[in-house]
């Protein structure tokens, strides 16, 4: 799938996102709030908080604060696996990719 773009977190690992999830994302029975927040989404990678899924150790939610956003919402969520993948000479390398994003008002 082709790579939409690249982030590194705080931590310096590299996030991608590819064409296909951004167009899951922003489809309208999804998350079509996000489609003029591609930068926001980029900037919660690259300076949002993290946590663990207690469930899942593989993924995490990034979230950062927005003075700007609609509909009431405050904070860009970012839900990002980070697995590994293996090279054509079998060696593992990261492999760490956001699955969806969305808006959501917090406290």
């Amino acid at each position: 799938m082709p790579i939409r773009w690249t982030e590194n977190n705080h931590f310096s690992n590299v996030i991608y996102l590819t064409d296909e999830r951004w167009e899951h994302i922003i489809d309208g029975n999804n998350h079509p709030e996000m489609a003029g927040f591609e930068e926001y989404l980029k900037k919660t990678i690259r300076l949002g908080t993290r946590k663990q899924d207690p469930l899942n150790p593989h993924k995490y939610r990034y979230t950062r604060k927005f003075q700007d956003l609609p509909e009431g919402n405050t904070h860009i969520i970012a839900i990002v696996l980070f697995r590994l993948r293996e090279t054509s000479a079998a060696e593992p390398v990261p492999n760490n990719y956001i699955v969806t994003a969305y808006q959501k008002e917090m406290g």
